[in-house]
């Protein structure tokens, strides 16, 4: 699954760079989905006073799910961490609009130059958005992309660009590529290293929950495949080498 973030200020562009690159990956075949980060700090999806979900949360349901004709909406009594929201994802590309917490690849949208600046990191690999309009072809040093106007060169460069997201682990728990995962991302979106440098890309020890590899530092890995393979020696029929499976049930 890969992923891009687009960021910006209000009415800079955001909404209709997502729908232009959404629309565009669509049509040629890709799985898409999309994570609109809210700012609204009174938002609620359920705002009804006298709504039956509303009920169930005031009483103490610590989850609710409203399930309809024509969707299923979840409510959580939280905000999630980006990570465990893309969990629930499994399409070929997600689009994240006004998300920067996430180790990925970000489009600025802007209405200045001066706004770009601000917003600059080494995870910026794009401006697009209203400033695109009257911008040459660079900002700040990055490439510039009229979603208007050039709709498939936009939608070429995220595929280009987009990438499966980074963890977040703590540096004090991994730097074994050399870098923290945030380091890494931005090389990675400078082009002076590749996804696949992350460690966890190639992981010796794999744990999986409901089919999905949940990943772990090395130094977990060598934990758990040191208990393992303590209690494996112990057994009859078990020599040196080979692949060893474990599997249970929480």
């Amino acid at each position: 699954m890969k992923v891009i973030a687009i960021n910006g200020v209000t009415h800079s562009g955001k909404t209709t760079l997502c729908q232009t690159i959404i629309g565009g990956l669509r049509k040629r075949g890709y799985t898409v989905g999309s994570v609109k980060e809210i700012h609204f700090e009174q938002f609620r999806i359920d705002p009804m006073p006298n709504s039956n979900t509303l009920k169930h949360r005031e009483a103490g349901a610590q989850r609710v799910t409203a399930r309809g004709v024509h969707e299923t909406d979840i409510l959580y009594q939280e905000m999630l961490p980006i990570d465990e929201i893309l969990q629930h994802y499994d399409h070929d590309f997600v689009i994240l609009e006004g998300v920067s917490d996430c180790n990925v690849p970000r489009i600025l949208t802007a209405l200045s130059e001066k706004e770009v600046e601000e917003a600059m990191d080494d995870r910026a690999v794009l401006v697009s958005g209203v400033l695109a309009n009257t911008a040459g072809e660079t900002v700040c040093g990055l490439p510039v992309i009229n979603a208007l106007e050039e709709p498939d060169r936009l939608v070429n460069f995220v595929i280009d660009y987009a990438f499966e997201p980074m963890p977040h682990f703590d540096p004090k728990c991994c730097t074994a590529c050399g870098h923290s995962c945030r380091e890494l991302t931005g090389l990675i979106c400078q082009g002076k290293a590749k996804r696949e440098d992350c460690v966890l890309s190639k992981q010796k020890v794999e744990l999986l929950l409901n089919g999905k590899p949940v990943p772990m530092v090395p130094f977990v890995q060598n934990v758990m495949k040191n208990t393992v393979m303590a209690v494996a020696k112990e057994l009859d029929g078990v020599s040196g080498g080979g692949e060893i499976e474990v599997r249970f049930r929480v």
